[in-house]
């Protein structure tokens, strides 16, 4: 059966962007890591988990019940071949100059580099909705070398995001400051060419001199930590749907 003519005013209507596509951080994550830069990639991981994690465990039971033989080095295949990609795009989402773009671009590309990572774990059988996926974050990302330090890193960070809702911001920063702090670490996050990325931009001309191939590096080679992480610890299953 044909698909139903347009109706009038449709025809010619744009066409609707993929909602599957490079994405920055949601606006009350920016308030967060704006208001509290030192602990930015602790809250990045807290609500990359909160918000990517399902989206991710929905995209590993998609993809087994329609090849339920498919190995999970293919699924882990598949994730990274698209996040790679989207990092390579990543750069270009805000399209602002100087240091407000620099730290958006940066941020954008540790954002994307998360979704990676609980894709990968999802593809490996491991849940990326548990609150441990946002100790691995911080560990594969190189923000803490070892996960009792990304614990505690990510339960201090935690309470400042419950004491910032009750009693809001504890004074007013230098605006430039702020932003420079958080830059410098979510540049961190992402890699350390995204440092010198973000860096660049900031010197006008600097930036022609690195393309895209910079995010691209970076995430391919927090690929194949989170592929090991996940292989070695053995097959797991994902949790089931909750009954009501």
């Amino acid at each position: 059966m044909t698909d139903p003519a347009p109706v009038d005013g449709q025809r010619n209507a744009a066409p609707v962007p993929p909602v599957d596509a490079p994405e920055a951080p949601p606006a009350s994550l920016w308030d967060r890591m704006r208001e509290d830069p030192q602990y930015a990639p602790e809250h990045l991981a807290l609500e990359a988990v909160r918000r990517l994690g399902p989206e991710a465990a929905q995209w590993a039971a998609r993809e087994r019940a329609l090849r339920p033989d498919a190995p999970a080095e293919h699924l882990a295949d598949q994730a990274v071949r698209r996040f790679v990609n989207y990092a390579r795009l990543s750069g270009a989402v805000s399209g602002a100059a100087g240091l407000p773009g620099a730290v958006i671009d940066v941020g954008v590309l540790a954002w994307t580099q998360a979704r990676l990572v609980l894709h990968v774990a999802a593809a490996y059988g491991a849940d990326p909705t548990h609150t441990d996926r946002a100790t691995d974050l911080l560990v594969l990302q190189r923000v803490h070398k070892v996960a009792e330090t990304a614990r505690l890193a990510l339960g201090v960070a935690a309470g400042r995001e419950r004491a910032g809702a009750l009693f809001g911001s504890a004074g007013d920063r230098a605006l430039g400051r702020v932003m420079l702090q958080l830059g410098v670490r979510l540049a961190r996050m992402a890699g350390v060419r995204a440092a010198k990325r973000m860096f660049a931009k900031v010197v006008p001309g600097a930036a022609i001199v690195l393309g895209t191939w910079a995010n691209s590096s970076a995430t391919k080679e927090l690929a194949d930590r989170a592929r090991e992480l996940y292989r070695d610890a053995g097959p797991r299953q994902l949790p089931g749907p909750r009954q009501p």
